[in-house]
């Protein structure tokens, strides 16, 4: 199973970003991909806020609902308490310690385009090493 972080859905969005092939060929996979619920409020504000393509960010975030189906993995107080241990060992937000803490969970490979802090620390992949 693939957990893929928002930069992944935001990639795929974008024909301008650095790993929009890729990461289009990861949501068009047959591989099983999963998605935490905080995905969809990070895709909405990069797509929709920052970028202010709002019909695109909905297009993406119904893309996100067929896609994972089921597996959109529910932020609770477990969850964090989890991801405080990856937070301060490793420099992360806790954000970004949510994906490492659900990936690890659940032995899933996580997918990210987070090179500074999650690919470069091999807590993560990027998309173009995951299929």
């Amino acid at each position: 199973m693939l957990l893929l972080d928002a930069g992944v859905w935001v990639a795929a969005s974008d024909p301008g970003q650095r790993f929009y092939l890729e990461a289009g060929n990861l949501l068009e996979s047959t591989e099983p991909v999963a998605a935490l619920d905080l995905t969809l409020f990070e895709v909405a504000n990069a797509i929709g806020a920052v970028a202010k393509q709002p019909r695109r960010a909905r297009l993406m975030l119904d893309t996100i609902a067929t896609r994972c189906g089921e597996r959109i993995v529910r932020a609770d107080a477990s969850l964090m308490v989890a991801a405080l241990d990856h937070a301060a060992p490793h420099g992360l937000t806790a954000y970004d310690a949510a994906y490492v803490a659900v990936a690890k969970r659940n032995d899933w490979t996580l997918v990210s385009t987070d090179f500074r802090d999650l690919v470069s620390k091999g807590l993560a992949v990027a998309p173009d090493a995951a299929v």
